[in-house]
């Protein structure tokens, strides 16, 4: 790969993954009610509703849950494949799989939204517990919902909390069972999604 296609991987790779990023965020933060007040959950909302707001009126929710925030992180998940495929070379797309590995790229983001969201919880825990700092409070209520059953769950251990150990194996077990499969299965390249 030449240097300047080489720039161009990076140029796509890092602003359509940061693109996708905020997309899925604002289907996460619609999926836990979190605190639509925060600046970062504001930044969002600014930056995802110029194409949001004209697709929910194509596309309604369902059962409180934002779907056209759902189809728009989908669709900004296919342009990155697609731009990255174009960039690399490859110029004849396989359509059919593309609208897979889309699925299979949006899941692979999703469960690497609450590892390192849980990887950031820990360590802030240790570091600056009950800390009001507004990206700790957004990433909490995002991985809170998601903890809970598990904590739940588990034994009273006296205080030492071991629910985000069983949610980072459950994370990784889905990520080779799921999402690693189903990239198998379809033949998706290798790096195509975010975290594969």
């Amino acid at each position: 790969m030449s240097p300047l296609s080489q720039v161009g991987m990076l140029l796509v790779n890092t602003i359509g993954s940061m693109v996708l990023l905020v997309f899925l965020l604002r289907f996460l933060l619609q999926l836990v009610r979190a605190d639509f007040y925060n600046p970062i959950s504001q930044f969002i909302l600014r930056f995802s509703n110029p194409l949001l707001i004209p697709l929910r009126r194509v596309i309604p929710g369902f059962g409180g849950l934002d779907i056209a925030s759902l189809v728009l992180a989908y669709l900004a998940q296919l342009l990155l494949m697609i731009a990255i495929l174009l960039v690399a070379g490859q110029f004849s797309l396989p359509w059919g799989y593309l609208l897979v590995w889309a699925v299979i790229g949006l899941m692979s983001l999703w469960l690497n939204i609450y590892f390192w969201g849980l990887v950031i919880i820990v360590i802030a825990s240790w570091i600056a517990p009950n800390s009001y700092n507004p990206a700790l409070i957004l990433i909490n209520q995002i991985i809170e919902p998601a903890i809970r059953p598990i904590r739940n769950a588990m034994p009273n251990l006296g205080g030492l909390d071991l629910s985000p150990i069983i949610a980072f194996l459950l994370i990784q077990v889905l990520q080779i069972m799921v999402i690693g499969q189903l990239a198998a299965l379809t033949g998706m390249p290798h790096g195509l999604a975010m975290g594969m």
